[in-house]
């Protein structure tokens, strides 16, 4: 039972768990953010290209 208490106690687990969580908030931030980038990106490219020629 003592080992069981101490398992509750033990709060690294839950530090890493919150890193990691974080880490996954961040790359989906950055993943959407080069998504919408690279379409606008597209889209200015091809106004352009119609432009040209």
């Amino acid at each position: 039972m003592e080992k069981l208490m101490r398992l509750f106690k033990d709060e690294e687990g839950v530090t890493a768990i919150e890193y990691g969580l974080i880490a996954a908030l961040i790359a989906v931030v950055i993943i959407l953010a080069i998504t919408t980038l690279g379409k606008n990106l597209a889209i200015t490219f091809d106004k352009v290209a119609n432009e040209l020629g």
